[in-house]
């Protein structure tokens, strides 16, 4: 008996032993098979990140012999003083809150539009695409273009109804901000359109048959129904988008160059590292940025978390 077990025993842990160095050679493969994806994203995100943060505790500037010297927290003690800083802050959160808040509103309203059964449905989702598929630089220089105060289609419109139209859109206090915002709501609503549409697709019909069997009309319907139904895209295409809207950069450097009342914190870095050749001050911005962008982020996973838990 013995010697008949003794042999199975053996026979097993040879099997086991080949498993596991099978196993073994298969983990090393498939991280030579993520090394080429990993590779760019070290050398032109991580790596660029972690210098930034260093360069934030430097006072390094641009100059041929110019010496870099590590000065601690000298620059975050600059920056709470610094009011222009702060003021950018103000601007970002007032451009970031408007854009997404009216991004919202509009994409769900088109998003519900898109989510019947009307004639050219098709048609009309592709055209909602549009602004999606051009690049920032390009829809900057085409409303650029749109909000020109002589020649542009903006002021003509207005003109045509008999309203003034001579308005200096991006040329002005006032009107650059609004104008920019405006610009920006355009330039997001494909993306927070087509997650809201995907959002309204998902909910179950037989909700809606049940709410209308119950009494209920459509404003109850959308209350009752679509709008708990769409909590979980709404909290994350909201979160998603204030925070892009918070890093915009090429869209308003492009449209007014941070002038005007438009100077956006990534802009305000971006003016104090290569206008003014303060690249340790800049950095320190870019940290700060960096950290209110994380605390979003931090509150999303919470709520896309907790979400899935409920569910």
């Amino acid at each position: 008996m013995t010697m008949t077990v003794e042999p199975e025993r053996r026979s097993l842990r040879g099997r086991a032993g080949r498993s596991g160095r099978r196993r073994a050679g298969g983990d090393q493969r498939a991280w030579l098979l993520f090394l080429p994806a990993m590779v760019p994203i070290v050398l032109f995100s991580v790596l660029p990140l972690i210098w930034g943060i260093a360069l934030g505790f430097t006072d390094a500037d641009w100059g041929r012999n110019s010496v870099t010297e590590f000065n601690g927290l000298e620059n975050y003690r600059y920056l709470l003083g610094y009011e222009m800083f702060w003021e950018s802050f103000r601007l970002g959160f007032i451009w970031a809150f408007t854009v997404t808040i009216m991004q919202f509103l509009l994409s769900l309203s088109l998003a519900l539009l898109l989510n019947q059964n009307l004639w050219g449905q098709g048609v009309a989702r592709t055209i909602a695409l549009i602004p999606w598929a051009m690049p920032p630089v390009i829809t900057a220089i085409m409303w650029r273009f749109m909000y020109h105060p002589d020649y542009g289609a903006v002021n003509y419109g207005l003109g045509m109804l008999g309203l003034p139209d001579d308005i200096n859109w991006l040329g002005e206090v006032a009107w650059a901000l609004p104008a920019a915002i405006v610009v920006g709501i355009w330039a997001g609503m494909p993306q927070t359109t087509i997650t809201l549409l995907a959002g309204l697709q998902g909910i179950n019909a037989d909700q809606y048959e049940a709410a209308e069997v119950d009494g209920a009309n459509v404003w109850q319907r959308f209350l009752h129904v679509t709008l708990p139904g769409l909590r979980p895209v709404i909290v994350a295409i909201t979160t998603l988008d204030f925070i892009h809207a918070f890093n915009s950069f090429a869209l308003v450097y492009v449209l007014t160059n941070g002038a005007n009342g438009t100077e956006l914190p990534m802009l305000f870095a971006y003016n104090t590292a290569f206008r003014y050749g303060d690249f340790g001050l800049a950095s320190a911005m870019g940290n700060v940025i960096v950290v209110v962008i994380a605390v979003f982020l931090f509150f999303y996973l919470r709520s896309q978390a907790k979400a899935r838990l409920e569910s």
